[in-house]
């Protein structure tokens, strides 16, 4: 009976984990992982939270239990990084981080004895390399990707920068934020102890975390050191001088993270080789362009792409030269600073690529796209008066009509059709 119980809170907490807009498909693997991460009890009251943020209050009350032992649980939950805490308008709230950029990394951020971190990195491994329903839901089960490409800022050099957007500025990000923290790649480390140590030896303390997310993993835990906006920028340096990849939240305005990331070891990388020529991740706004009298076929840029996009091909007069596959191409950079002749200079793309203001519109974009807006909406009976569904309803309403009525038709809701019905009258005056 022990174990039909313990079964029952983990597939209990796997249906709650999959009401997020991102999920994680059900399979023995899961299980496994959500055993090494939660305790049964943890599990079984994990399972109750809801998907927005919530108040300790709030966390009691769905409990039944007292507010003081509700919190004792929570900020145990924080301090294995399976919650992260904030401060809105002087009250503490809770939310439960999606598998990721969230629960499954963090796990990773830095060196813990509570866990055995071998174990789950196989375990990991095994979920996400082995078995790819994870990772096939992770990126490209909605039009709006959770993560997008940053551009290396050094290659755009001279007037070109006059080019280049704030949001498009890894180091923009990191002026803009109030918290910077800094903690151990998950990708690295779960590849070195799944026995696939990483292939161009990259630095592994460089995963940057921002804002309310770097304070909780600081504060709760240690899974990230808060440091100094320049210590942020020698961590991109460091970076860009070991040909990683910037891929942040795939949001304009204040994203909770910025990875570094090596071709071998970072599941977007890999799933960009494995499954091209369909993108995990929103490329830059730029495109390599090859001037072959500069080249000198060296083919180095080739060698250090690091989604394999670039091939050596031999020209008319004999000569082999890079063809890039602008299809698959993340606009990087990585091959133009590598260059020793600068044959490679980065232009922007003739297409603008669309990036959503901030989380919550990401959020209802992939919800809409994937057909879990209901989720969103109602959980946990979450009325309209409910700040959160407030700001859904506002991002809802300043998307193209189409999407509007993608959301519209997904829960049926009288209120958000006379919302819909409000705003074309206000367009049409």
């Amino acid at each position: 009976m022990g174990h039909l119980t313990a079964r029952d809170a983990y597939k209990s907490l796997e249906d709650r984990i999959n009401w997020f807009t991102q999920g994680a498909p059900p399979s023995d693997t899961l299980y496994k992982i959500l055993q090494v991460l939660y305790t049964e009890k943890e599990a079984k009251w994990a399972a109750l939270l809801p998907v927005r943020p919530f108040t300790l209050k709030k966390a009691a009350k769905i409990w039944g239990t007292t507010e003081a032992k509700a919190e004792k649980l929570l900020d145990r939950l924080c301090e294995k990084a399976l919650l992260v805490d904030s401060n809105y308008h002087g009250q503490r709230q809770f939310v439960m981080p999606p598998p990721m950029a969230g629960f499954i990394e963090f796990a990773l951020m830095r060196t813990r004895g509570d866990i055995d971190q071998k174990y789950l990195s196989n375990l990991y491994y095994q979920y996400m390399n082995v078995e790819e329903d994870f990772i096939k839901d992770l990126f490209f089960a909605t039009e709006t990707r959770l993560g997008r490409v940053f551009v290396q800022e050094p290659v755009l050099a001279g007037s070109k920068t006059n080019h280049i957007l704030d949001y498009e500025r890894a180091t923009h990000i990191v002026e803009e934020a109030e918290y910077i923290g800094l903690g151990t790649c998950y990708c690295r480390h779960k590849m070195y102890h799944a026995g696939h140590p990483c292939e161009i030896d990259a630095p592994w303390d460089v995963c940057l975390t921002f804002d309310n997310v770097a304070r909780s993993l600081a504060e709760h835990g240690g899974y990230a050191r808060l440091i100094s906006k320049e210590e942020a920028k020698d961590a991109l340096e460091r970076s860009y001088d070991g040909n990683l990849v910037q891929i942040g939240e795939n949001v304009r305005e204040h994203p909770a993270f910025i990875c570094n990331c090596c071709g071998c070891c970072c599941e977007a990388l890999q799933a960009a080789r494995r499954f091209s020529p369909m993108q995990p991740v929103a490329t830059t706004n730029y495109l390599p362009k090859v001037s072959l009298t500069q080249c000198i076929g060296c083919g180095k840029c080739k060698t250090v792409c690091p989604i394999l996009a670039i091939s050596m091909e031999a020209q008319e007069h004999g000569k082999k030269q890079p063809v890039i596959d602008e299809e698959i191409c993340l606009g990087c950079g990585v091959c133009a600073r590598n260059c020793p002749t600068g044959a490679i200079q980065l232009a922007r793309r003739p297409v603008q690529i669309i990036t959503p203001v901030n989380s919550t519109h990401r959020f209802v974009l992939q919800a809409i796209e994937k057909g879990t807006l209901q989720n969103l909406i109602f959980d946990n009976q979450a009325f309209a008066n409910h700040r959160a569904m407030a700001a859904v309803f506002g991002t809802i309403l300043k998307l193209p009509p189409l999407k509007q009525a993608m959301s519209s038709r997904q829960f049926q809701s009288i209120y958000l059709d006379k919302l819909l019905s409000m705003q074309k009258k206000r367009s049409a005056h």
